[in-house]
This record gives structure tokens, sequence and C-alpha cells, in this order.
């Protein structure tokens, strides 16, 4: 009995943050979009027409190279957005979260809702970008999509840790200190996360090569690396598959701690 009302409590904050979502479908859309946007429209459109393509390893086209990189991106970005900045607020003004932790249900659970539907949101963030990547470089971009099993994988592991790391900034970061989130966090993850270049062309620089392993999205993006561009250089899979799901175990506690610490305060 107490299963099933736990089920029905926690499928309803689902329901309710889902029509929340359709109602602003347009801003999500936008801020999920925008950015990758005007990095492939950039750097794999503008600079190939005007001559001045950067280099990629092995002959590949600097858009495939990218390409998991950008799907990355939009994952821990909307995983942030999603989770970290409503957070922000509910914790701060509007005290929303008051209601939340009314329903039947133990307050990690309201956690783990925040996260499920913060993945979510990452799945479908993946699902836009993707097909950017085809529509706007200016060169061919030698993306293969014969390992699903992986990519799948991948994506919903990315996804998990990314509503993890945003329930855990969200729980941390007072209102007054929004603007930091972007300035202090999501751009260095973003270039430093191997987005724009592979992990191993890091052999020039090995001090760096080892320090960007703390960056979470590192393993996303040389995950969807191995599964989308096989032919561009990656992590095996044990290595990024374990430092993924080691990531997602490490800050789901976090977050689930300081989120139950926040509300009992």
């Amino acid at each position: 009995m107490r299963l099933r009302t736990y089920s029905a409590a926690f499928g309803g904050l689902l329901l309710r943050d889902a029509r929340v979502l359709v109602r602003e479908s347009v801003p999500f859309v936008l801020r999920t979009v925008m950015n990758p946007l005007l990095f492939v429209f950039v750097f794999a459109y503008v600079f190939p027409t005007i001559g001045q393509g950067l280099r990629a390893p092995q002959g590949v086209s600097f858009a495939t190279v990218i390409v998991p990189g950008l799907v990355a991106v939009a994952i821990v970005f909307q995983g942030i957005s999603a989770v970290a900045l409503p957070l922000v607020h509910e914790f701060g003004g509007t005290r929303e979260i008051e209601d939340r932790v009314m329903a039947p249900l133990p307050v990690a659970a309201v956690a783990a809702e925040k996260v499920v539907f913060g993945a979510m949101q990452s799945v479908v963030a993946a699902l836009l970008v993707f097909p950017l990547t085809y529509l706007v470089p200016a060169g061919d971009v030698a993306v293969r999509l014969d390992n699903w099993p992986l990519l799948l994988l991948v994506i919903v592991l990315a996804s998990l840790t990314a509503g993890s790391l945003g329930l855990f900034v969200g729980t941390v970061v007072r209102p007054q200190q929004v603007q930091l989130i972007f300035s202090i966090l999501v751009i260095p993850i973003t270039f430093l996360g191997c987005v724009y270049y592979p992990w191993a062309s890091l052999d020039a620089i090995p001090w760096l090569r080892v320090a960007v392993l703390v960056n979470p999205l590192v393993y996303m993006s040389e995950g969807l690396r191995a599964a989308l561009t096989p032919d561009v250089p990656s992590m095996p899979a044990w290595a990024f598959l374990g430092a993924i799901t080691i990531a997602l175990a490490a800050l789901s506690f976090l977050g689930i701690r300081s989120f139950t610490r926040r509300v009992q305060s």
C-alpha cells in the first residue's frame, strides 16, 4: 500500500512538472538549441566556408569531432537549467519547495523526482540538438549510428548525472549567486570537457590531460564520441562508463543529502 502511494505521488509530481514544461515549451526549445546552434554555425559552417576550418585528428572534419561534445553540452546545460535554477528560486523567494515536500513521499524521493524530470529534459535536449549537427555544417559529418545500445546507455547515464549535478548545485547556491553557476561552473566545464577536441589529443599537454578527468562532461563527450564517431579516438568503454556511473552515484548522494538538509533547516 505504501509503495502504491509513493508511486502515485511520484508520478503526480512528474505530471505537474511536465504540464509546466509544456506551457513553457518555446523557452525550453530556445535555451536548448541556441548555444549549440551558434557553435555549429560558427565552427562547422562559417569557418570552413571562409577557408579557416579548424584541424581535426585523422583527417576527419571538425564538425565530426564536435557532434558528440555538443550533444553532451546540451545534456549538461539542460540538467543544470531544469533542476538547479528552479531549486534556487524554490528555496529562495517563492518557497514552493514547502508545497512539494508535503507530498506523501520521503524527502529523498522528492529530490529524486527532481533528478528524474531533469534527466528527461536532458534526453529531449539531446534529441533536439542532434539534427543541428547534420543540417548546419558546411562539410560532411561522419556520424555512424551502428551502436545503439552504447548510445542509449551513455545518454541515460549522462542525463541522470546532469540532473544530479543540477540538484547539488541548486541546493548549495543562494539566489544572489545564480550568475556564478554559469561563470564558474558551466563555462569552465564546457571548455575543459573535451567538447571541441578528443581527450586523446591532450597528449601534448600531459598535466591538462590528467586535470580534466575531474570533469564529468569529459566522460559524457567521450562516451558519445565512441558511440557516434568511432573513427575519432576516444576513451575505452569501461573507462567512461565507469566514470559516469561513479559521478552519478557521488552527485546523487551529495545532492540528496544537501536537499534534505536544506528542507529540514
